[in-house]
């Protein structure tokens, strides 16, 4: 029952990782913007049914204890992270896995369903977006400034990165995300979504303050078979 913690060296940058369980359905857990498997997922680490899972929790570069590098926001850092998590676990020898993923997590794990189709056994994913409006970009302004947050929010992601990096790494985060909207439609991932043939689960928060309910049931439309 007990939780490992290290750091495995995927695509050029030393991902860290948490693990715990032997059951024989590994999972990985997908946090969201700033996130680490830590912050995010640690009732899950604690207590997810250890022996019907082998449960992952990662750090996308960047973020948690994925740093060195610093968190950046190409166009494709979606597909970025994707791969990032899909050869994690691979590097960890699992050869097929299921993801439970959270806002951007969730759209990672919705690219890496698509992409790896043979890989990936089940999806879960909850607070997700397969696109931006104009209206999501002016909730992200919303949250740009960190000083704003609640204190509740506010403190552990303080505590992992100190300050400066949290507030200048959200400003980037808005800017790299607010970017999809250029796109026809918006468009961040709904082009992989019909590609996604694994059994699916789409969970959404009546209040969640970021994202519209619309983009789940969006998702739902397009992924095949999902409920």
């Amino acid at each position: 029952t007990s939780i490992t913690s290290a750091k495995i060296e995927v695509n050029g940058v030393h991902l860290h990782y948490q693990q715990t369980g032997e059951g024989s359905h590994a999972v990985l857990l997908l946090p969201g913007m700033l996130g680490s498997g830590q912050t995010d997922f640690g009732p899950q680490l604690k207590s997810m049914n250890k022996q019907l899972f082998t449960v992952v929790a990662w750090d996308p570069r960047g973020y948690g204890k994925s740093i060195p590098p610093s968190r950046n926001f190409p166009p494709d850092f979606f597909e970025r992270d994707a791969k990032d998590a899909v050869d994690l676990m691979q590097a960890l020898k699992f050869k097929k896995f299921s993801l439970l993923g959270w806002s951007d997590g969730g759209i990672t794990a919705l690219i890496a369903a698509a992409r790896y189709p043979n890989l990936i056994h089940k999806l879960v994913v909850w607070g997700a977006n397969a696109s931006v409006t104009q209206e999501d970009v002016r909730i992200y302004n919303g949250i740009r400034d960190v000083s704003k947050w609640s204190e509740k929010v506010k403190k552990p992601l303080e505590e992992l990165y100190g300050h400066k990096y949290f507030a200048e790494t959200c400003e980037a985060w808005v800017d790299g995300i607010s970017c999809f909207a250029e796109n026809s439609d918006g468009n961040i991932c709904q082009q992989f979504l019909p590609d996604i043939k694994c059994p699916t689960f789409i969970i959404h928060g009546e209040k969640d303050p970021l994202v519209p309910q619309a983009h789940a049931e969006y998702i739902h439309k397009h992924i095949k078979g999902s409920r």
